[in-house]
């Protein structure tokens, strides 16, 4: 019989790859909520319309990346591609500005794109998802950047740069729209791929997305949101910039950028990697003010960003494995039920450890507690069973005494701290 395989472009997380993902996780979680973030945890499926209406009909994560199917009561249903949407949805939804002025959440979990898996990139992928909610002034952009910024530096990263613009607002943005549709009026379109011949009857602004190099190079001559940026606009972004200079923040002006995804105005923002070769970003954002509204909601601006957990792991080391406090080796038969309940009793304690599932030689089992990274290993045969003792050995320094089983959590835990303090 033939075996059963993953499905393409999705990838099994197993020790010790996923400890990098423990370690995002656990990190981020420790580093939002001193900015004063909670969790919040959204479905992974959502209704169809809910990306349509906030991601736009005509980007390519709707027309060609999404995941969507029809249910059994014929309603079209959709794997999230990106986690704001449904963020938005559940604000709306649970009536959350009732609860709070300003509200600050993170999220973490799968998202799901029909792509053509590359290094990088998977059709099941990992993010870490950040929003701020009715804070319309340039300081929660500064905040959620700095917020970014920090969490991917304590992480030990290095080679990232932070690249920001701004995109205009519904006021300004038709007079940008404008001149960039006079622009593509000179150019043979022709000479851009198909996918952005399309575009420029469709959404013009995708283009500045492609990273086709024709394209590139044509789009290179083209006009900016920032030079069509509106008073207010201008101020928003001039003080954001501000900000971040006060505090020390380097980054580069990137006219160019404007992320994939229509709900952006504003500020955006990209942090990209030197390490990982063209699919450079490893994290972005932007302000989305309207959103809320556009949804069905309140008329509250929004900003937030999304970090790739995949593109992360690639510039991480992998952390050491977790290590354990004591490996019970059971030398006897009879001794094993005994055995585990001497490691339930420690575990008890607040140590951590296990214990073998089987008897078997004292080399075999000490070696197999230096493998799990014990720091001792408690021998119990038929000696130990006799005299309700236990052999401890110190993996470290090779000592080995005896203890009573009764009281055997004192003489372990004095151990295990000895070893920590050293």
């Amino acid at each position: 019989m033939s075996t059963i395989q993953k499905i393409k472009g999705f990838a099994d997380l197993i020790p010790p790859e996923v400890d990098k993902y423990v370690l995002l996780e656990d990190r981020a979680r420790e580093h939002f909520c001193r900015y004063g973030y909670r969790e919040m945890r959204i479905p992974m499926l959502e209704r169809t319309e809910l990306f349509a209406r906030s991601i736009g009909d005509d980007t390519d994560v709707v027309q060609k990346e999404m995941y969507t199917f029809t249910d059994k009561k014929g309603r079209s249903l959709t794997l999230r591609p990106e986690a704001t949407a449904g963020v938005v949805r559940a604000y709306i939804e649970n009536s959350l500005q009732t609860r709070e002025n300003v509200s600050k959440y993170f999220t973490i979990g799968p998202m799901f794109r029909y792509e053509r898996p590359q290094k990088g990139r998977t059709r099941q992928f990992h993010q870490i998802n950040a929003e701020i909610f009715n804070a319309a002034g340039p300081q929660a952009d500064a905040e959620l950047i700095s917020m970014l910024w920090t969490f991917l530096t304590s992480l030990g990263l290095r080679h990232l740069s932070l690249e920001l613009n701004t995109l205009g607002c519904r006021q300004c943005r038709p007079e940008f729209q404008a001149a960039l549709q006079r622009h593509l009026e000179t150019i043979d379109l022709e000479a851009l791929c198909p996918d952005c011949r399309e575009r420029s009857r469709s959404n013009p602004l995708r283009i500045y997305d492609c990273k086709v190099a024709t394209c590139q190079q044509i789009i290179a001559q083209a006009p900016t949101p920032m030079e069509h940026a509106c008073n207010g606009c201008t101020e928003h972004f001039q003080t954001v910039q501000a900000i971040l200079d006060d505090s020390g923040f380097s980054y580069r002006l990137n006219s160019k950028l404007v992320r994939g995804l229509d709900y952006y105005q504003r500020t955006t923002f990209e942090v990209v990697s030197e390490e990982i070769g063209a699919q450079a970003s490893v994290a972005g954002g932007g302000r989305y003010d309207g959103l809320v509204k556009d949804l069905g909601g309140p008329d509250v601006p929004g900003i937030g960003f999304a970090c790739g957990m995949e593109r992360l792991a690639m510039l991480l080391e992998s952390p050491p494995s977790p290590s354990q406090d004591f490996y019970v080796a059971i030398l006897a038969p009879a001794g094993l039920t005994l055995g585990h309940k001497l490691a339930h009793r420690l575990r008890q304690s607040g140590l951590s450890g296990t214990a073998a599932f089987q008897a078997r030689s004292p080399k075999s089992q000490l070696r197999e507690a230096n493998k799990l990274g014990a720091r001792i290993c408690l021998l119990l045969g038929e000696r130990e069973l006799a005299d309700a003792q236990v052999q401890i050995k110190d993996m470290v320094s090779g000592a080995q005494q005896s203890a009573a089983q009764d009281g055997l959590e004192e003489a372990v835990s004095e151990i295990v701290t000895a070893r920590e303090e050293e």
